[in-house]
């Protein structure tokens, strides 16, 4: 704007000092008596045509280009995400253009997102309720005795029902910036052990062998306990479920200023190229899972939400490996 202005001042000057230099020269050769009085009037008549010449060229060039901003934004009012307008004009307008552009484009992001999200939430409830509401008319019927079987069959849907109802509140509180983190300094090595001791029990029926890595000497890391609890059980639990009996589960923790890096490792059957970008995504799942498709997409939010990273690397047939990393205690001060 400032180069633009500077521009039109140059401009004007020259002109105004063009046209003196025309009319005094005109004035002379035609001996006018009166040569200030010509040149004045002349100069103000020349400022005056090039004024009016400037300003309806500059509102010309400003206001084709907002007129599209403004017809654009009547298209969204009626509902229609998809529109965008042609970045011309001088550059404020140019930038007004690509502001509009950039913001229906995340308008239109976060609406097909709600979208989604709907349809995958009445996808997901609708089995648990199907099996409480069928479980439930069968023991008014008669059909079924109301004995501690069917009992324990509908309570357990209530579990799902009542995890997924957590896991999405989760995830949205993440998503939005809105969770609260209490973060202390955490013992690496027992945060790693802890979490592992805790899925033994089934990782030993399922014929699974799982083990703990940690390096010794590892800096304490700054986090929430719950929260990075809840992210490495996610990432354990999502390995046991596709390591076949006689496969092995591994959890290690190293350092690597300024964080901890986590590796959870299996050696299940693997994840294909064109999936593996996709992992992180909730409700996203392989056909023979039976899980929600939210445990991954939790611990992506978790992890970032500490200023950490997460990625996956995976060979099918020969396991997964997915990694993150939680910031370091800071130092107390001296």
């Amino acid at each position: 704007m400032r180069r633009m202005a500077m521009f039109f001042v140059a401009a004007a000057l020259l002109s105004v000092v063009g046209a003196t230099f025309l009319f005094w020269t005109l004035a002379t050769a035609l001996g006018a008596p009166d040569v200030v009085g010509n040149i004045a009037r002349g100069v103000a008549l020349l400022v005056v045509v090039y004024g009016f010449l400037f300003t309806a060229r500059s509102l010309r060039r400003l206001v084709a280009p907002t007129g599209d901003v403004i017809e654009a934004v009547g298209r969204v009012a009626d509902g229609d995400l998809s529109t965008r307008v042609r970045e011309r004009g001088p550059r404020e307008a140019r930038a007004l253009a690509r502001a509009f552009n950039a913001m229906t484009s995340r308008l239109e992001a976060s609406e097909e997102q709600r979208r989604r999200l709907l349809a995958d939430v009445s996808h997901e409830l609708r089995t648990p309720l199907s099996v409480v509401q069928g479980n439930l008319e069968a023991l008014v019927d008669g059909v079924h005795p109301a004995d501690e079987a069917h009992l324990a069959a509908i309570l357990d849907e209530t579990k799902v029902l009542s995890r997924l109802v957590e896991d999405l509140r989760t995830l949205s509180l993440a998503e939005s910036g809105a969770l609260a983190l209490h973060r202390e300094a955490i013992d690496v090595g027992a945060l790693v052990r802890e979490t592992v001791e805790s899925f033994a029990s089934q990782a030993e029926p399922a014929g699974v062998v799982i083990d703990a890595q940690v390096a010794t000497g590892l800096p304490q890391v700054d986090a929430d306990p719950v929260r990075a609890r809840e992210i490495l059980a996610n990432l354990v639990a999502n390995a046991l479920r596709y390591t076949p009996r006689g496969g092995h589960v591994s959890v290690s923790a190293h350092a690597e200023e300024p964080a901890v890096v986590f590796d959870v490792r299996d050696t299940g059957a693997g994840i294909a190229p064109e999936m593996l970008g996709r992992i992180f995504e909730r409700f996203y799942k392989s056909a023979e899972s039976r899980g929600a498709g939210l445990g991954l997409a939790i611990a992506k939010q978790l992890v970032e939400a500490h200023g950490g990273k997460i990625s996956a690397t995976s060979v099918v047939g020969q396991g997964t490996a997915i990694r993150f990393t939680l910031p370091v205690e800071p130092p107390e001060p001296v």
